[in-house]
C-alpha cells in the first residue's frame, strides 16, 4: 500500500479526524486496522502539529505519525495547521477541513467525542461535524467538488457514555498497541511530563484493560466504542449480534 502525500490524496472510505497526533492511535486505531484487513482505504487528518505538547517536538511527532500511520495500514495522513492548544470552530478552520473532506471523499468520518478533558478534543467533535456539512455546500469553493460523508461517529473511548456500538478489535490489539507506542517522544519514560504522564510499564496495562472492557460489553475480547447521533436500523432480527442472556 502506497502512503499518499497530502498533496497527492487518494479517496478513502473512513476519515478519522483528530485534534493531535496521537490521538487517533488511543481511541480508534484497532479499528482503522480492522478496516484496512477489511480491504477498505482509511485515512487519518491531524488538525495540530503538537507543537505546544509537554514533551516532543512538532517534528519529533510527525515523523512519529508516520510510522503510527505504517503500524495502522492507513493509505494517507496529514497534518493541518490549526494552533496546538487553540484549536477554534472558525468558518476559516472549517474550510480547510472541508477541503480534505472533498479531496479524500469519505463515507465515513470518525470524530473525538463531544464532551472531553482536553478542549481541542471537544471543539473538534463540533468542528469536524461542521466542516463536513460545509464541504457539501456547493457554493463553498475549495477547488474540489461538494462531498459530505454518509456517516458521523464518535470515538467514545475515554467518555463516560452507554456506547452505541462496539468494534471488535480483538486480532488488532498488538498492532494498535505498537502503532500508539511509536510516539516515543510522548510515551517513553523520561523526566519532562513525569507527574504529568502515565509511566512507560503502565500503557499497555491501561490500554489493554480498557479495550477488554469494552470487548466485554460486546461478547468480544478487546473492542474500542463509538456514538452514532442516529437511531439505527435492523432489517433481519436474526441476524443481531451481541447475545442478550
Amino acid at each position: 500500500m502506497r502512503m499518499a502525500s497530502a498533496d497527492d490524496p487518494l479517496p478513502v472510505d473512513v476519515l478519522a479526524i483528530a485534534a493531535h497526533r496521537d490521538d487517533v492511535e488511543q481511541t480508534c486505531g484497532g479499528t482503522l486496522l480492522r478496516m484496512a484487513a477489511r480491504g477498505l482505504r482509511t485515512g487519518i487528518l491531524d488538525l495540530t502539529q503538537g507543537e505546544a505538547g509537554t514533551r516532543g517536538t512538532a517534528q519529533e511527532r510527525a515523523a512519529e505519525a508516520a510510522e503510527a500511520a505504517q503500524l495502522l495500514g492507513v493509505g494517507w495522513r496529514a497534518a493541518l495547521d490549526l494552533p496546538d492548544g487553540a484549536v477554534a470552530n472558525t468558518l476559516e478552520n472549517r474550510v480547510k477541513i472541508a477541503r480534505v473532506v472533498r479531496e479524500l471523499r469519505p463515507r465515513v468520518v470518525i470524530l473525538p467525542y463531544w464532551q472531553a478533558r482536553h478542549p481541542d478534543h471537544a471543539i473538534t467533535a463540533t468542528l469536524g461535524y461542521e466542516a463536513c456539512f460545509v464541504a457539501g455546500l456547493s457554493k463553498v469553493e475549495t477547488g474540489s467538488q461538494p462531498h459530505r460523508p454518509f456517516k458521523i461517529v464518535y470515538a467514545s473511548l475515554y467518555a463516560d457514555v452507554r456506547p452505541s456500538f462496539i468494534v471488535d478489535i480483538t486480532p488488532f490489539i498488538e498492532q494498535r498497541h505498537a502503532a500508539l507506542m511509536a510516539y516515543r517522544s510522548q510515551y517513553a519514560n523520561q523526566p519532562t511530563g513525569s507527574g504529568l504522564f502515565v509511566a512507560e510499564d503502565e500503557i499497555r496495562e491501561r490500554t489493554f484493560a480498557e479495550a477488554r472492557h469494552y470487548g466485554l460489553l460486546g461478547g468480544v475480547r478487546y473492542g474500542e466504542p463509538f456514538v452514532q447521533k442516529e437511531v439505527g436500523m435492523v432489517d433481519d432480527l436474526t441476524l443481531l449480534p451481541v447475545q442478550s442472556i
